[in-house]
Protein backbone atom coordinates (compact mmCIF):
# COMPACT_ATOMS: atom_id res chain seq x y z
CA UNK A 1 0.00 0.00 0.00
CA UNK A 2 3.13 2.31 0.83
CA UNK A 3 4.20 1.64 -2.62
CA UNK A 4 1.40 2.26 -4.50
CA UNK A 5 1.23 5.50 -2.29
CA UNK A 6 4.63 6.85 -3.16
CA UNK A 7 4.60 6.09 -6.87
CA UNK A 8 1.27 8.08 -6.63
CA UNK A 9 2.68 10.69 -4.89
CA UNK A 10 5.83 11.11 -7.42
CA UNK A 11 3.58 10.57 -10.65
CA UNK A 12 1.74 13.85 -9.40
CA UNK A 13 4.91 15.57 -8.70
CA UNK A 14 6.11 14.84 -11.71
CA UNK A 15 3.05 16.00 -13.42
CA UNK A 16 2.85 19.43 -11.33
CA UNK A 17 6.45 20.70 -11.10
CA UNK A 18 7.87 19.36 -14.21
CA UNK A 19 5.04 21.45 -16.70
CA UNK A 20 5.15 19.53 -20.44
CA UNK A 21 6.56 20.57 -22.34
CA UNK A 22 7.62 18.33 -25.65
CA UNK A 23 10.23 16.42 -23.49
CA UNK A 24 7.98 16.07 -20.45
CA UNK A 25 4.45 15.48 -22.56
CA UNK A 26 2.28 12.98 -20.30
CA UNK A 27 1.40 11.23 -23.51
CA UNK A 28 3.43 10.28 -26.43
CA UNK A 29 2.98 12.77 -29.23
CA UNK A 30 0.43 11.35 -32.12
CA UNK A 31 1.03 11.35 -35.38
CA UNK A 32 1.36 14.37 -37.37
CA UNK A 33 -2.82 15.04 -38.63
CA UNK A 34 -2.76 16.02 -42.48
CA UNK A 35 -3.78 19.53 -43.13
CA UNK A 36 -7.46 19.02 -44.29
CA UNK A 37 -9.28 21.10 -41.79
CA UNK A 38 -6.94 22.82 -39.94
CA UNK A 39 -3.69 25.60 -40.76
CA UNK A 40 -0.50 25.17 -39.37
CA UNK A 41 1.02 22.07 -37.24
CA UNK A 42 -0.97 19.55 -35.73
CA UNK A 43 -0.32 16.43 -33.69
CA UNK A 44 -3.17 13.95 -32.64
CA UNK A 45 -3.12 11.04 -30.53
CA UNK A 46 -6.04 8.88 -29.88
CA UNK A 47 -6.06 8.02 -26.81
CA UNK A 48 -9.37 5.89 -26.30
CA UNK A 49 -11.90 5.22 -28.73
CA UNK A 50 -15.53 4.67 -28.55
CA UNK A 51 -16.91 1.70 -28.12
CA UNK A 52 -20.47 0.00 -26.89
CA UNK A 53 -19.30 0.57 -23.25
CA UNK A 54 -17.58 3.72 -23.16
CA UNK A 55 -19.73 6.14 -25.92
CA UNK A 56 -17.01 8.73 -26.42
CA UNK A 57 -13.08 9.32 -27.59
CA UNK A 58 -10.72 11.16 -25.91
CA UNK A 59 -7.86 12.91 -27.88
CA UNK A 60 -4.75 13.98 -27.14
CA UNK A 61 -3.64 16.78 -29.61
CA UNK A 62 -0.68 19.35 -29.92
CA UNK A 63 -0.92 22.49 -31.94
CA UNK A 64 1.91 23.93 -32.71
CA UNK A 65 2.16 27.85 -32.50
CA UNK A 66 0.15 29.30 -35.41
CA UNK A 67 -2.08 26.39 -36.06
CA UNK A 68 -5.87 26.26 -35.56
CA UNK A 69 -8.92 23.99 -36.55
CA UNK A 70 -11.48 25.22 -39.06
CA UNK A 71 -14.96 26.06 -38.12
CA UNK A 72 -16.49 22.75 -36.89
CA UNK A 73 -19.17 21.46 -34.44
CA UNK A 74 -19.87 18.31 -32.62
CA UNK A 75 -23.15 16.59 -32.71
CA UNK A 76 -23.22 15.67 -29.08
CA UNK A 77 -20.39 18.30 -27.79
CA UNK A 78 -16.74 17.93 -26.62
CA UNK A 79 -15.07 18.92 -23.55
CA UNK A 80 -11.69 20.28 -23.87
CA UNK A 81 -8.99 20.16 -21.09
CA UNK A 82 -6.24 22.37 -21.48
CA UNK A 83 -3.14 20.57 -20.40
CA UNK A 84 -0.05 23.59 -21.75
CA UNK A 85 1.14 26.78 -23.28
CA UNK A 86 -2.16 29.17 -24.43
CA UNK A 87 -4.55 29.12 -26.94
CA UNK A 88 -7.85 30.81 -28.55
CA UNK A 89 -11.70 29.49 -28.29
CA UNK A 90 -14.26 30.80 -30.12
CA UNK A 91 -17.93 30.36 -30.64
CA UNK A 92 -19.67 31.46 -33.64
CA UNK A 93 -20.89 34.78 -33.26
CA UNK A 94 -18.61 35.24 -29.98
CA UNK A 95 -15.86 36.92 -28.59
CA UNK A 96 -12.61 35.11 -28.78
CA UNK A 97 -11.54 33.78 -25.34
CA UNK A 98 -7.83 32.88 -24.91
CA UNK A 99 -7.36 29.45 -22.83
CA UNK A 100 -4.43 28.62 -20.90
CA UNK A 101 -3.25 25.25 -18.96
CA UNK A 102 -6.28 24.50 -16.15
CA UNK A 103 -9.09 25.51 -18.40
CA UNK A 104 -12.05 23.53 -19.08
CA UNK A 105 -14.03 24.49 -21.95
CA UNK A 106 -17.51 22.49 -22.55
CA UNK A 107 -18.20 23.02 -26.58
CA UNK A 108 -22.12 22.53 -26.49
CA UNK A 109 -23.46 20.02 -29.11
CA UNK A 110 -24.06 21.21 -32.29
CA UNK A 111 -22.46 25.15 -31.26
CA UNK A 112 -19.96 26.08 -34.40
CA UNK A 113 -16.79 27.03 -33.09
CA UNK A 114 -12.85 26.96 -33.58
CA UNK A 115 -9.74 26.65 -31.31
CA UNK A 116 -6.34 26.64 -31.62
CA UNK A 117 -2.51 27.86 -30.25
CA UNK A 118 -1.70 31.72 -30.40
CA UNK A 119 1.25 33.08 -32.76
CA UNK A 120 3.49 33.13 -30.27
CA UNK A 121 2.56 29.94 -28.04
CA UNK A 122 1.85 26.20 -28.86
CA UNK A 123 -1.21 24.50 -26.83
CA UNK A 124 -1.46 21.22 -25.77
CA UNK A 125 -5.29 19.55 -24.93
CA UNK A 126 -7.59 16.44 -24.21
CA UNK A 127 -10.79 16.59 -25.75
CA UNK A 128 -13.25 14.24 -25.10
CA UNK A 129 -16.75 13.61 -27.54
CA UNK A 130 -19.24 11.56 -27.33
CA UNK A 131 -19.96 9.54 -30.42
CA UNK A 132 -23.64 8.56 -30.03
CA UNK A 133 -24.90 11.51 -31.91
CA UNK A 134 -21.94 11.31 -34.74
CA UNK A 135 -18.62 12.69 -35.86
CA UNK A 136 -17.47 16.45 -36.28
CA UNK A 137 -19.06 18.63 -39.05
CA UNK A 138 -16.10 20.37 -40.67
CA UNK A 139 -17.23 24.28 -41.59
CA UNK A 140 -15.04 26.66 -44.06
CA UNK A 141 -11.39 27.25 -42.49
CA UNK A 142 -11.02 30.31 -40.32
CA UNK A 143 -10.22 33.89 -41.80
CA UNK A 144 -7.13 35.22 -41.47
CA UNK A 145 -7.80 38.66 -40.14
CA UNK A 146 -10.04 36.77 -37.31
CA UNK A 147 -7.60 34.68 -36.34
CA UNK A 148 -4.95 38.02 -35.93
CA UNK A 149 -7.59 40.09 -34.57
CA UNK A 150 -6.14 41.91 -31.28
Amino acid sequence: MKKVFLFTFLLIHAFVFTGLSQENEIFTRGAKAPNVNHVGTVYLRELAHADSTFQFGVGYVVSEAGSRLNWHEHPGGQILFILDGVGYYQERGKERITVKKGDVIKCQPEVQHWHGATPDSQVIYMAASPSGKGGTIWHEPLKEEEYFKK
